[in-house]
């Protein structure tokens, strides 16, 4: 069964834009091998951060949208914890609803 998810990706303000692109690339390759399709990569840019993280004060937020079985979620959170140069990640699950607001 698959279903639709949101990862929130807190990257290091450090990366270059090769990098960040590098890890992005190889987070969307996990997905599509996970028989999952990415919806969206929306690059929020670099944002102070309310409190230090790995002494960090600012850091580089991309939000990644996606569907795919639950499997998918999982292989995608392994790499994402053996990448360097991600400070914090969220992954939750969004309402599959239609336009009309009705679930399918």
């Amino acid at each position: 069964m698959t279903g639709k998810y949101e990862t929130l990706l807190l990257l290091s303000p450090e990366l270059a834009d090769e990098n960040r692109q590098e890890i992005l690339d190889n987070l969307s390759g996990v997905i599509a091998r996970q028989n999952g399709r990415m919806l969206e990569v929306d690059d929020w840019g670099l944002k102070d951060l309310a409190y230090p993280v790995k002494k960090q004060f600012r850091g580089h937020y991309v939000r990644l949208e996606y569907v795919g079985p639950g499997e998918t979620v999982a292989e995608l959170e392994r790499n994402i914890r053996i990448a360097d140069g991600i400070f914090k990640f969220l992954t939750v699950k969004l309402d599959h609803k239609d336009q009309t607001g009705e679930d399918k």
